[in-house]
């Protein structure tokens, strides 16, 4: 059987079933629970110091966020 008659097989199937009024042909597998773990800490706010971040842009424009800020990306002046 190719690829094709596989596929036809699988539309032919789906659609007597939507005209039966079942669910699909062939159920599908369940997904498997996410392992529970410990929840997250918060990220912790930066210290209030003059210190700025300093990553450079290719431009070579620095950061002007406080060092270590949280936000992912970064603010040039």
């Amino acid at each position: 059987m190719s690829k094709m008659d596989g596929l036809r097989a699988m539309r032919e199937a789906r659609y007597e079933a939507a005209r039966k009024g079942t669910t699909a042909a062939t159920p599908r597998p369940k997904a498997a629970a996410p392992a529970k773990s410990k929840p997250e800490k918060a990220p912790v706010a930066p210290e209030a110091t003059d210190e700025l971040c300093g990553h450079k842009a290719i431009s070579g424009r620095t950061c002007t966020r406080e060092k270590g800020h949280a936000a992912k990306s970064h603010r040039y002046a």
